[in-house]
């Protein structure tokens, strides 16, 4: 120990500092400088600064300080491409096909695709910035301009399928043909599934345009800003989205400007279809229906019910996988969106087997974004009913759909023929047990007198009946549905296969009925109601509607539901043919 260490330490012990014990030193220790100070003395030297002439001006800059560019070379070397991979344009070629072919199929999930090269397989030399080029343009912008323009001009003549002016005039007329029927299958995916589409495009073909027409304010609810902020936050922060449809009009309320949306600014996020209120309408409809809807998306048919419900192990075990595709994660979360009152909050508490969110029979119930676990990884976000703007809805299209409060319209009695339309004459007649009426203003008049609904000087109260049947109409107790698109090599097939669960071939049996249903469940004749009741035992159930024959077979159906999600159609068929009888019974 040295004796300045002495010191100090005693100085310590009395609590003593600064005793002119500081410049003491100490072996092996440079008490002036440290390292920091030696730097900053080295930059006030010759080099820090700049080094001028006679006149001021600046011959050698200071170091750091020099504006002049440096004339350094990057040497190339072999190196640099010794760890490349190359491909050959035909295996290229084969697999952007087969990478396309697994893109389009609903129900395969391309995984870790940042550990493929994205851009080359998605480089096309006829897209720029996903728009398509013209092939003249690709030339003109490729070739020099003196082989594009000019006496030495080198362009090709332009190729043509066709040989002479005859050959060019069918091609002409073949392409109208598929002009038109794009625009007729447009407007038949557009959601006016009540409208006649063969009379719009006639009157459309003979020049008549649509006429604008003012409608009610209640008719823009769902399309506030408020309502989209919302709808955004929940496609924002879900990892799976899952759009509620109603089975008795999917494409109706089914929103193709999100799925477009989530097409193309969220290709990661998976969307599927859930076909909820499938109790409302036929199996084989509903069969139909997820079999359609299966070539775009991942579709499921869904009954919501806390005490029985209907495909929600299905549903349940789906999004157990999409959990798993997202292992990395410490849990995922599903949104569910669609048009208002289709049943996106009675799905939640249908999985949660509990009411957690607020459901009520009238649109509009839910009025901002919610959370809910389902699991420890698996997360649901109920959001409000959206529905986005379409010029070719009309105020009945928009009413029927569920979207708007009957109670909140202005002369309801206006919209019941497009409601006639939609439903078959039987069963508003086993409904409301009344016949033989004329027109609507007729029927709504023999229904408010059947019931009581007067006013004074007893002149019946169209307008409160009118509201009524609105009511039930939407509420599943009018019977009615939208029958699932024909394909075109099906038409002749009918419905055959074999029998098995919902969303697979059903029996074989003959429906010549169905082909004559051009969209909705148009009533039939007489006769033809007839000879399908005499043919009962052979043929499968007519949809008869709700609440008829015995109650046991109802309860025995219910019990049998409660041991699996999936309900075979033989069962159901069963049922419908022995609640058909009965009630023929009862009625003869």
């Amino acid at each position: 120990m040295g004796t300045g260490k002495k010191e100090r330490n005693r100085l310590v012990r009395q609590g003593k500092s600064g005793a002119g014990m500081d410049n003491i030193k100490i072996k092996g220790e440079n008490f002036y400088r440290n390292a920091k100070k030696i730097k900053t003395l080295n930059m006030r030297k010759d080099e820090g600064k700049p080094v001028r002439n006679a006149d001021g001006k600046i011959i050698q800059a200071a170091k750091y300080q020099s504006r002049d560019l440096p004339s350094a070379r990057v040497e190339p070397n072999r190196k640099w491409f010794t760890n490349t991979r190359v491909i050959s344009q035909d295996s290229l070629k084969a697999f952007r096909d087969a990478m396309a072919e697994k893109a389009n199929d609903p129900y395969q999930v391309l995984l870790k695709s940042n550990k493929l090269p994205m851009s080359l397989i998605r480089d096309n030399s006829d897209t720029k910035n996903g728009l398509k080029q013209h092939k003249a343009k690709m030339t003109i912008e490729s070739s020099p301009f003196a082989d594009a323009f000019g006496p030495k001009s080198q362009r090709k003549r332009v190729k043509l399928s066709v040989s002479n002016i005859e050959d060019l005039a069918d091609d002409t007329e073949k392409s109208m043909d598929v002009y038109k029927d794009r625009l007729e299958q447009a407007r038949l995916l557009s959601g006016n599934s009540g409208v006649d589409l063969e009379g719009t495009g006639d009157a459309q073909a003979d020049g008549e345009d649509a006429l604008t027409m003012a409608i009610e304010p209640i008719f823009n609810k769902g399309q506030s800003k408020r309502i989209w902020n919302e709808l955004y936050k929940v496609l924002d922060a879900s990892d799976v989205v899952i759009h509620v449809l109603d089975a008795r009009d999917p494409l109706g309320t089914r929103c193709r400007s999100v799925e477009k949306y989530l097409r193309e600014e969220a290709p990661h996020k998976h969307l599927i279809f859930v076909l909820n209120k499938t109790d409302l309408v036929p199996t084989s409809v509903a069969a139909a229906w997820v079999r359609n809807l299966s070539t775009d998306y991942p579709t499921l048919a869904f009954h919501s019910s806390i005490t029985n419900p209907f495909g929600k192990g299905s549903l349940i075990q789906l999004l157990r996988q999409f959990s798993r595709l997202h292992s990395d994660r410490k849990q995922i979360s599903v949104g569910l969106i669609g048009y208002p009152n289709v049943g996106k909050s009675s799905i939640i508490n249908t999985l949660r087997k509990k009411k957690v969110a607020k459901v009520a029979p009238i649109p509009g119930e839910t009025k901002v974004w919610q959370y809910v676990t389902l699991m420890k990884r698996i997360y649901l976000i109920d959001c409000p009913g959206v529905v986005p703007p379409n010029q070719n809805d009309t105020p009945q299209d928009i009413l029927l759909r569920g979207v708007v409060r009957v109670e909140m319209v202005e002369n309801p009695e206006q919209y019941i023929p497009a409601l006639l339309s939609k439903v078959k004459q039987h069963h508003l007649e086993r409904t409301y047990e009344i016949k033989g009426w004329n027109d609507h203003i007729h029927f709504l008049e023999l229904l408010a007198r059947k019931g009581g609904r007067l006013l004074k000087a007893g002149e019946p109260d169209v307008d409160g009946v009118a509201k009524m049947v609105l009511n039930d109409f939407m509420r599943g107790k009018i019977p009615w549905f939208t029958p699932a698109p024909v394909a075109e090599g099906e038409e002749s097939k009918g419905i055959e296969g074999r029998e098995g669960r919902l969303g697979e071939m059903p029996k074989k049996r003959k429906r010549d009925d169905i082909e004559s249903v051009p969209d909705a469940s148009v009533a039939p004749s007489s006769a033809s109601v007839q000879e399908e009741d005499e043919s009962v035992s052979q043929d499968e159930g007519e949809f008869e509607g709700f609440g008829s024959g015995s109650e046991e077979s109802d309860g025995d159906a219910a019990a049998d539901d409660d041991e699996e999600d999936m309900i075979p159609l033989d069962e159901l068929s069963d049922i419908d043919d022995s609640e058909s009888s009965n009630g023929d019974e009862d009625e003869g």
